[in-house]
């Protein structure tokens, strides 16, 4: 690995940070992060895990979210600059590993947005044509909107940030409003009528049986995605207050609304009877009625939040991609910015062709419905992961080789608890990322049809970053030797 430690990014956009506007406060920053992070279409995955689930939902805030939540606020309030992860990585390990970085943050969206749209779609169907199309004749039928909806993500992240932050916001108010409804509708019912699982201090106890080792990286999958909002820093009102306090109020809010929502699925629903696409909707007709008009309602807005889950990580995702691009360590065409709105056009463009193709394929050779999202949302979460590897260490080497540079925010424990909070989280993420490339699915550990597209996608998808960033570094070291034999 190389360890080359470059000065600040110098970018066009960095170079001229007054043209980007500041429009992202303290609540938009704090709802940016609960949009992104608070993920309802994993709730299914995470009460799959059964009872048990509320423990590994302790353990894991414990030793994930805490360490990942004082990591990412040091990195975010040191290096207050657009870009965000890139900029932390690049500043660590030099700009092969910041572009490398940076292309894997990128194109998972772009993977993981078919599963979301696709899981979406399913529960579109459930909701309103569920009495004259099933899976295996509406497959196509659902890929098809899915497409659609990529590229109304794609319309929406083109437009001004002060305006696409909206469609974020109340993206944020209706998951936290779902959970609460989920929630406590559910201890209602089970009150009345009685839980649908047994709820003991035994029960509840973290357990490593075949279904939790399948669904454990989930929950590490669900608590990813506070260093988003750096990625638009330079769009941030006051990153260097305003993300600290953002991280403290959505770690809180994040750790209790999972804990409610996935009990609120097991109070309702029998173990054996929750589906990792059908779940959600058969828990609110167990609660407030089959098809009544709160299922309705709740459907409806459970879809627009699955919507904002693309529309919050591709605006971000999308800016870091630019940063790199613009310094030429990504193709520059990714770099290309909508002339009046500043947005990543071309970024938002290019990341709706592949979702569309990933959909193509993925419909194509995956014959079931769960399956078919799992296979997608797994591969997509092995790409995700890894950046992650990157900037957890690089918190640790830019401590070392940054040392006199002004912290506004430093992690608890001094060098000690630097290390054990990155040590926990990169360990957390490597099981997390193995667990996803080997699940074991219960009823088919060997099923092809998820494996084979799966590894297909993982490989494919890491051969061309690999290659495309090996081009950008090749054509960046041409340039730096012809300038010095100029100089």
């Amino acid at each position: 690995m190389s360890t080359t430690v470059l000065p600040p990014v110098s970018t066009p956009a960095a170079e001229a940070p007054s043209k980007r506007r500041r429009v992202m406060g303290l609540l938009d920053v704090t709802l940016f992060m609960v949009s992104a992070m608070l993920v309802i279409d994993q709730l299914t995955a995470t009460a799959s895990i059964g009872t048990g689930a509320v423990g590994w939902w302790i353990a894991v805030i414990v030793v994930f979210l805490i360490p990942s939540a004082f990591i990412t606020a040091e990195l975010a309030t040191t290096y207050p600059e657009q870009g965000g992860i890139y900029v932390w990585v690049r500043r660590a390990y030099g700009r092969h590993w910041a572009a490398r970085t940076t292309y894997w943050y990128y194109v998972n969206v772009a993977l993981w947005m078919p599963s979301v749209f696709l899981l979406l779609s399913g529960i579109f169907a459930q909701l309103f044509v569920h009495r004259w199309v099933d899976w295996s004749a509406g497959k196509w039928p659902q890929a098809v909107l899915a497409i659609a909806l990529v590229w109304l993500v794609v319309l929406i992240g083109v437009q001004r940030l002060d305006i696409g932050k909206w469609v974020n916001n109340l993206g944020a108010m209706l998951k936290v409003l779902i959970i609460l409804g989920l929630g406590i509708g559910a201890v209602v019912f089970a009150i009345r009528h009685g839980s649908a699982n047994r709820f003991t201090v035994s029960d509840m106890l973290p357990s490593l049986d075949s279904t939790t080792k399948a669904f454990l990286p989930v929950l590490v999958y669900q608590l990813l995605g506070f260093e988003l909002i750096s990625s638009m820093a330079g769009e941030v009102k006051h990153p260097e207050k305003d993300i600290p306090r953002a991280i403290a109020t959505s770690s809180f809010t994040l750790a209790f609304l999972y804990v409610l929502g996935t009990v609120g699925i097991l109070l309702a629903l029998n173990l054996d009877d929750i589906g990792l696409v059908t779940g959600l909707k058969d828990t609110f007709d167990k609660i407030f009625g089959t098809d009544s008009v709160l299922v309705y309602a709740l459907g409806i807005a459970a879809i627009y939040t699955y919507f904002t889950n693309m529309t919050t990580w591709s605006m971000g995702a999308n800016r870091s991609a630019v940063e790199a691009a613009q310094a030429g360590e990504l193709p520059a065409v990714l770099g290309r910015e909508h002339p009046v709105h500043r947005t990543p056009a071309m970024a938002f463009v290019i990341m709706g062709a592949v979702a569309t193709l990933v959909v193509l394929f993925a419909a194509a050779f995956i014959k079931t419905q769960d399956s078919l999202y799992y296979a997608l949302f797994a591969a997509s979460s092995v790409i995700f992961l890894l950046p992650y590897l990157l900037l957890f260490t690089a918190f640790l080497r830019l401590r070392h080789i940054d040392a006199d540079r002004p912290r506004p925010y430093r992690a608890p424990g001094g060098r000690v608890g630097a290390w054990l909070w990155a040590g926990i989280a990169t360990a957390a993420i490597a099981a997390s990322t193995v667990l996803f490339l080997w699940p074991e699915i219960p009823n088919a550990p060997e099923d092809w049809s998820y494996t084979g597209p799966l590894l297909a996608i993982v490989g494919v998808t890491l051969v061309v970053g690999e290659l495309l960033v090996s081009r950008c570094m090749a054509r960046l070291r041409r340039a730096d030797a012809a300038g010095a034999d100029d100089a």
